[in-house]
């Protein structure tokens, strides 16, 4: 065995890796780094290409241009096509303010209609409580409304009105006679409290015939108007109740067939009856006549 001779040593490749491999290798562990390049590098690749195509004026119109003759053909096609529109639940002159107030001419595609806008603008009419709209089979644009019904004519400053029970106000009316079905109500804040003055009215039963309207009084409570000029002022509180007893006390006594201007139930511990001045003046001189009689 001979020995090595000066400081010759045997050359060996080193297993440590380089620095900027090591470097490369330690970027490959971290998950950014990773992501980037799956998915940054061929997005933004993409991107750029995308960007030089697109930077010539004459492929974006060709692009534009397919775009619609593509959207067109699908618009155009039968079976998104609606060609008449259908109303259900309202009345001729209803029926017609809502044809006069949807803004299309048909037919027209189904993707150019906005039914939301469609139902908003039917329900906003003064004749109708809801609608909704859909589009059915065979192309016809379905609205169902349920319109508003008329309770009372209210009078006001203005004019006479056709009210729901709501208060709100339907359509003018010419004259009383126009509609000699529903009650009169007057008076200001009268179209606030229907329900109110329905329910007096259902309770006013015998006295119907002879009942001519109720008038709102300080926009608080109600007097009741009949015939021959007379009137029942009835309290704020439990106005239905004060009512039944004019009625009981009627019906007992013949009260309200006498000589009388008013009944005030305003106290209900302390009726009043308010006589004319013809009654008053009666009743005056039979007293004299009866004192008369006594002293002789």
């Amino acid at each position: 065995m001979q020995p090595m001779s000066g400081d010759k040593r045997s050359s060996r490749p080193d297993p440590a890796p380089s620095r900027w491999s090591y470097r490369f290798q330690r970027l490959m562990l971290t998950p950014v780094f990773r992501n980037l390049l799956r998915v940054g590098v061929p997005f933004g690749l993409c991107l750029a290409a995308g960007l030089f195509y697109l930077s010539d004026d004459t492929r974006r119109d060709a692009i534009r241009l397919a775009i619609t003759d593509l959207r067109t053909e699908i618009y155009s096609r039968p079976e998104f096509t609606v060609r008449l529109m259908a109303i259900d639940g309202a009345s001729d002159n209803v029926s017609d303010d809502i044809r006069e107030i949807v803004p299309y001419d048909f037919p027209v595609s189904s993707f150019d209609l906005d039914l939301e806008a469609i139902r908003q603008d039917v329900a906003g009419l003064s004749g109708v409580k809801t609608a909704s709209v859909r589009i059915r089979d065979g192309g016809v644009l379905q609205l169902d409304v349920v319109e508003r019904q008329p309770v009372a004519l209210w009078r006001n400053a203005e004019g006479l009105y056709r009210v729901d029970i709501e208060g709100v106000v339907l359509d003018e009316v010419a004259h009383r006679g126009a509609h000699p079905e529903l009650p009169v109500l007057a008076g200001t804040g009268a179209d606030l409290h229907l329900q109110e003055a329905m329910d007096i009215y259902a309770a006013s039963g015998p006295l119907t015939p002879r009942l001519r309207g109720l008038v709102r009084v300080g926009e608080r409570r109600w007097d009741v108007v009949l015939d021959r000029g007379q009137r029942i002022l009835l309290p704020e509180y439990a106005p239905v109740q004060a009512l039944e007893r004019v009625i009981a006390l009627s019906d007992a006594q013949d009260m309200l067939a006498r000589d009388l201007v008013a009944v005030d139930m305003r106290l209900a511990e302390r009726p009043t009856l308010r006589m004319s001045g013809d009654a008053v003046e009666n009743w005056w001189t039979i007293r004299n006549i009866s004192v008369e009689n006594d002293g002789s």
